[in-house]
């Protein structure tokens, strides 16, 4: 992947950073996970702002020029907005449509680890975006969608992934927003290294860690939104009151820095990707779930219904897995099969 980057001095002089001198002096010639280390010790022990403090910080980080609200959610990089917001009078409280109010978003969802105190609050991943949007991201990854089942008034979708490694459902942003939120979760990944542990596993991460298929989406995306001058001046914002930045929007080329190697091992391997079946199907009292490649790995299995509601779930080491099914009742079951760098969605017809 060919990556090219802008280089923040020949920016503008009115969204030149204001990095603090020698802030980022420790991290300098580092690559891999030596930089990502230390640029993880800049970052940690930042000022933590109550999770209620939030309503009273976006004013300052998150006002588009004519005083509204700057939603990603919402926004239309050009031409007529389909609504904005003012802040604090039209803060969330109840919602039913669109343009009812707006709401913190955490674009790494608060489920992902567990609402921690600190992420839950931390200023880098949570935006003031539209309740009813937010509410239809709900905690699906980020991905490139194919199909759309809902679009909201300015064209972010849910729907079925067509991005490599994932086909379950997923949340796009559009074009504008898209390197924001890839900068959002690089700078997630760093700043709670190691400092993860209790938090959970999701199909796009693992703890702290952001597993390859959707890194590589990140990183895709980190590329064709280059840092904006929106972003600029959020973060110099946000440092007045965290005291801490976020390095991928100072410096866009700390991600490749870390991330490249691993991102060209998940390219080759998705080349040759280990593809999973389940049989029978349809199927009565068993399926088995088998590896096109008859390997032996170990496998999360989790089976939910067309409502969401998960019927098994189990951590499993094979090359062919069976599950009873005979106590589910007749219907359509997806089963999401997650072996650590992927996951496969599978569906089912229960007689």
């Amino acid at each position: 992947m060919k990556r090219i980057y802008l280089l923040i001095l020949f920016l503008p002089a009115f969204v030149i950073c204001q990095i603090p001198p020698g802030y980022y002096n420790s991290a300098q010639g580092l690559t891999g996970n030596n930089l990502k280390v230390a640029l993880h010790n800049i970052i940690k022990n930042h000022t933590v702002v109550a999770y209620s403090g939030l309503w009273s910080v976006f004013p300052k980080s998150d006002k588009k020029s004519n005083g509204k609200v700057w939603d990603i959610y919402s926004h239309v990089p050009s031409g007529t907005q389909p609504y904005e917001y003012t802040f604090v009078n039209n803060q969330c409280g109840t919602y039913n449509s669109e343009g009812d109010c707006y709401n913190r978003e955490h674009s790494w969802p608060q489920s992902w680890f567990n609402a921690t105190t600190g992420p839950d609050s931390d200023l880098f991943h949570i935006y003031p975006t539209d309740g009813k949007v937010n509410g239809q991201r709900a905690n699906f990854p980020y991905g490139k969608v194919g199909t759309a089942s809902w679009t909201s008034m300015n064209g972010s979708k849910l729907g079925n992934c067509i991005s490599a490694g994932y086909s379950a459902t997923v949340f796009e942003p559009i074009n504008e927003y898209k390197g924001d939120v890839a900068r959002s979760y690089f700078y997630m990944t760093t700043r709670y290294y190691s400092e993860d542990a209790a938090w959970g596993v999701s199909d796009a991460t693992n703890k702290a860690d952001i597993l390859p298929w959707q890194l590589n989406l990140l990183l895709q995306w980190h590329q064709q939104d280059p840092v904006s001058s929106k972003e600029i001046a959020r973060n110099d914002s946000i440092y007045k009151v965290q005291n801490n930045r976020n390095p991928f929007i100072d410096n866009p080329a700390f991600a490749d820095s870390i991330w490249s190697a691993v991102v060209s091992v998940f390219e080759r391997e998705i080349k040759n990707v280990n593809s999973y079946y389940v049989y029978p199907n349809p199927a009565e009292d068993n399926i088995t779930i088998a590896s096109s490649s008859g390997s032996l790995s170990s496998i999360k299995v989790s089976v939910s219904d067309v409502t969401g509601r998960v019927v098994s779930e189990e951590t499993i080491l094979f090359s062919e897995a069976t599950i009873a099914s005979s106590q589910w009742p007749a219907g359509m079951y997806f089963i999401n099969v997650n072996d650590g760098r992927r996951v496969s969605t599978l569906k089912f017809v229960k007689l």
